[in-house]
């Protein structure tokens, strides 16, 4: 059973999640020619304070920009 983890920044809207789940239970599915029902998909969706950038946090990145 193929397990996937997808880490993001946080803010990505619900319905975007869910079709990247689908999108992405068919393209293992059909790589290792199994079934969907055996893909599983963990999403760790990561606060922009805790991604880095060249040693500076994405949020403070974010900041600086306004």
């Amino acid at each position: 059973m193929p397990i996937v983890q997808v880490h993001l920044l946080e803010g990505r809207e619900e319905k975007d999640i869910k079709n990247m789940l689908v999108e992405v239970t068919e393209a293992i599915s059909n790589s290792f020619d199994i079934e969907k029902e055996r893909v599983r998909i963990i999403v760790n969706e990561v606060p922009s304070s805790h991604w880095g950038i060249a040693g500076v946090s994405r949020k403070e990145i974010d900041m600086n920009k306004k």
